[in-house]
C-alpha cells in the first residue's frame, strides 16, 4: 500500500468511526441521507469527504453507513472507502 492510499485509509477509518456514533433513530428520520466537506487528511491532504447513510437491506432496518476520502473530484475512483452498520436493535 502506497503512503497516500494508507493516509486516505486512515482518515476514511476514523470518519467511519465517528460516523457509526450517530443514533440510529435520529438517521432513521433522514435516511437515506448523504453529505461531504473538505478536509485535510492526517498527512496533511486536501481531500473530500463524502458519508452516505443508506437502508442496509429494507426501509426501516439496519443502516449502511458507506464513507469514501479522495482527493478531488476527479479522483474519486482512487478513494479509500470504509463502511459499517448502525444496527437498529443496538439504538
Amino acid at each position: 500500500m502506497t503512503e497516500l492510499k494508507e493516509d486516505l485509509a486512515a482518515m476514511a477509518a476514523d470518519e467511519l468511526e465517528r460516523a457509526l456514533t450517530l443514533k440510529w433513530r435520529e438517521l432513521s428520520a433522514v435516511a437515506p441521507w448523504g453529505d461531504s466537506y473538505e478536509g485535510f487528511s492526517p498527512a496533511g491532504r486536501q481531500v473530500t469527504v463524502e458519508r452516505s447513510y443508506l437502508w442496509a437491506e429494507a426501509p426501516g432496518g439496519d443502516i449502511l453507513c458507506e464513507v469514501v476520502v479522495y482527493g478531488g473530484q476527479t479522483r474519486w475512483d482512487e478513494g479509500a472507502r470504509a463502511g459499517g452498520l448502525i444496527r437498529k436493535a443496538a439504538r
